[in-house]
């Protein structure tokens, strides 16, 4: 087993293995500990500590003990629980409890990377870089000793380039994968000197199902988000050491093995009626999120983690549908969205009568 590939994760001057980990899908405390234990052994330093959960946090603790040295880790600012499942606040009060939460619960004196999580739209932002907001208080706790760094995760790359912009962030972590490029943010990282972290690497595990496993590889997967431009390290989900071990298989693989061009070359017909989530299809009349639909629906279909999550958020959309067609002639890779909605629409019955049966 070769070493881990190092980049310096922006102006922050930190080391960091390529193949970081998230943590996420780590359940219960012997393959929690298990998994990090080989990851650190492995020469993985970036561990992505999210989940808000006491038992998860536990874990993490009993995990890092003795090694806290050997990791950085990060603390998610503004992930709470509520009734038992994962909320997001940006109440500064409550964000604070959480933070000390994390600490005590993982035994140590800070987080390396504090990150203001899930900031996906313009408003969220400007709410809560008002004054007395979560920007201020993770100043507080980086003045405090509580954090050497912060950073900032989301999805939408116009919130992502003003939090590049605005010069206050050491970190931006944001999703990217074959069909998921980074573009235009990942140039503003490289250029402004912030850290760049690429996480879903394999689109959320939908790298594993059809069409995408037919052509593609997690080495692939995580060799091409490695290639993007301003990417220093980019976190695989694991669950246990079989699937670390699947994502570390990059640090050894040959040039043939990482090589993804051909597969992006022939991309739009590889994946041709498959719905990326691109939203090309907008505006719909009705104002149907046709791409959240989508993907709630197929995730729900394939069994997968966050599945049933999004189906409770989508599940009333796709039967406003009135199969005017114009969303599939915007459409750049031959999705039936008229007769997806349809499907969709049944599916959510059917997962909905269950739920009830529960």
């Amino acid at each position: 087993m070769g070493p881990m590939p190092r980049r310096t994760l922006g102006r922050t001057g930190l080391e960091v293995g390529v193949i970081g980990l998230g943590t996420e899908y780590l359940k219960d405390r012997e393959s929690t500990v298990s998994t990090v234990r080989e990851a650190l052994d492995r020469g993985v330093n970036y561990f992505d500590v999210l989940m808000p959960m006491p038992e998860y946090r536990d874990n993490m603790g009993a995990a890092f003990r003795g090694r806290r040295d050997e990791a950085v880790l990060t603390c998610h600012l503004g992930g709470t629980v509520k009734d038992g499942q994962w909320s997001l606040s940006r109440e500064p009060a409550e964000c604070r409890r959480y933070v000390d939460d994390w600490l005590r619960r993982l035994g140590t004196d800070h987080a390396d990377i504090l990150i203001i999580t899930c900031v996906d739209k313009k408003e969220d932002h400007d709410r809560f870089m008002a004054p007395g907001g979560v920007m201020d208080l993770a100043q507080h706790l980086k003045h405090q000793g509580k954090t050497r760094f912060i950073g900032m995760s989301g999805h939408e790359a116009g919130v992502a380039l003003d939090a590049v912009r605005s010069g206050l962030y050491d970190v931006l972590v944001q999703g990217c994968n074959l069909r998921w490029p980074v573009g235009e943010v990942g140039t503003a990282c490289a250029e402004a000197g912030v850290g760049l972290v690429a996480m879903k690497p394999y689109a959320g595990g939908e790298l594993f199902h059809p069409p995408y496993n037919r052509f593609a590889t997690p080495v692939m997967a995580l060799s091409y988000v490695l290639d993007q431009p301003g990417v220093c390290v980019t976190i695989p989900g694991a669950a246990d050491v079989g699937q670390l071990r699947a994502a570390l298989r990059y640090v050894d693989a040959c040039e043939e093995e990482r090589d993804w061009h051909p597969v992006i070359d022939s991309f739009p017909r590889l994946i041709r009626g498959t719905c990326v989530y691109c939203n090309h299809c907008l505006p719909c009349p009705v104002e149907i999120p046709i791409g959240d639909v989508l993907r709630a629906y197929r995730t729900l279909t394939l069994g997968m983690a966050y599945g049933e999550d999004l189906a409770r958020w989508m599940a009333d959309k796709p039967g406003l549908c009135t199969g005017c067609g114009e969303c599939m002639d915007r459409c750049p890779f031959g999705v039936d969205i008229a007769g997806d909605m349809v499907k969709a629409t049944e599916a959510f019955a059917r997962w909905r009568q269950v739920s009830t049966d529960r």
